[in-house]
């Protein structure tokens, strides 16, 4: 179905009757007026909150809408934010004056949408999970170590955990440029490829970025470019290691923007116990808006399936905590082993079902 935003036409393959979209600016922390729009089902319970971070020189309305459309679908509460100097938030285009500046103004509207969302429900609390595309991996593995027990998981779409070497500056170019950096940081100089013909497979999704007034596409600035390098070997020399909550990957095998072998090697080294790494051969960097119509359904389905059964270990695990109270079964041997029999018997005998304390009660009445 296609709608009109500001002379682009937006088509997302999606029933506009299934969802609602919004918009709403905010203003920052340091008072810079910020966009902010959201996908919500219609007309049926909300099962979790997702919350976009979107990729470099793109923004949420038009470019990430595939996403918000099918997520909520799905039955997800989408929400998105564009970055300060993307999309329609205010600020010099294309300019990151702060990596850090950024993560923290996501922390701020996204946690703000959770605490708002709990005092509706308070006494069952959504699950919150990110999703995060290329630039966007980075900005949700930051907020995830910036509130390491916070989320329910992530979704990382081709993330961005270290500029390729093909795409990255010659390294005589980047000393260069980091000694000039504090005097031109908004200078449009770095000389890069052509990212939007290395990312987007479709050369419909190419011409549609190339309109889309939203999209930065001139050269990088110096400040932006060196806060970029920064955030990436951040992630890698820090983060990568620190990752401690279930998470999904997902990257092109012929992906020449971020590099699918780093996203094994987060998968390799994060402590995470519950992480999940789909490489889909000779698909592309957009994996969710610029690949063939069924290669984007593929990795869909696979995104929300992950989502949908990570909801159901939430929502056991929640469920279970409040059905099975040590001190009504006598001992916390009795506990654990109660809880371990109703874990191992949902998840073998009920596929991502929505788990409530009641039907908890039923099964373990029937186990005990």
């Amino acid at each position: 179905m296609g709608r009109r935003n500001n002379g682009i036409i937006e088509d997302d393959g999606m029933d506009a009757d299934d969802y609602e979209y919004d918009e709403e600016f905010i203003e920052n922390a340091r008072g810079i007026k910020t966009f902010t729009c959201r996908w919500l089902p219609k007309g049926q319970p909300i099962k979790a909150l997702v919350f976009i971070c979107h990729g470099y020189a793109v923004e949420c309305c038009v470019t990430m809408r595939g996403t918000g459309a099918r997520l909520a679908q799905a039955r997800y509460a989408v929400y998105g934010m564009d970055y300060e100097g993307h999309g329609r938030s205010l600020g010099l285009r294309g300019y990151i004056h702060s990596f850090d500046a950024l993560v923290t103004d996501c922390d701020a509207y996204f946690t703000s949408v959770v605490a708002a969302a709990a005092k509706t429900a308070p006494a069952q609390p959504l699950p919150r999970f990110l999703l995060g595309e290329s630039m966007g991996g980075a900005v949700a593995l930051l907020l995830h170590r910036l509130r390491p027990t916070y989320w329910t998981g992530a979704v990382l779409v081709a993330p961005m955990c270290k500029i390729t070497d093909e795409m990255k500056p010659h390294p005589a170019v980047i000393k260069i440029l980091e000694t000039i950096v504090r005097f031109i940081p908004t200078w449009k100089i770095v000389p890069t490829r052509n990212v939007i013909g290395a990312a987007y497979r479709t050369q419909a999704k190419r011409d549609e970025i190339r309109r889309n007034p939203y999209c930065y596409k001139s050269r990088p600035r110096l400040g932006t470019a060196h806060e970029l390098l920064r955030a990436s070997l951040r992630v890698e020399s820090e983060v990568l290691t620190q990752v401690t909550l279930p998470f999904l990957v997902v990257h092109g095998g012929a992906d020449r923007v971020t590099d699918p072998e780093v996203s094994r090697l987060l998968c390799r080294e994060a402590p995470s116990t519950d992480k999940t790494l789909k490489l889909y051969p000779g698909m592309w960097h957009a994996l969710t808006s610029g690949e063939l119509p069924e290669n984007i359904d593929l990795v869909f389905a696979d995104i929300i399936a992950w989502l949908n059964h990570r909801l159901t270990v939430s929502n056991l695990n929640s469920a279970i905590n409040t059905s099975t109270n040590p001190q009504s079964n006598g001992t916390s041997s009795n506990h654990n082993k109660k809880h371990e029999q109703l874990i191992h018997y949902v998840m073998h005998n009920i596929d991502h079902r929505n788990f409530n304390a009641t039907a908890l009660h039923k099964i373990s009445s029937q186990i005990d």
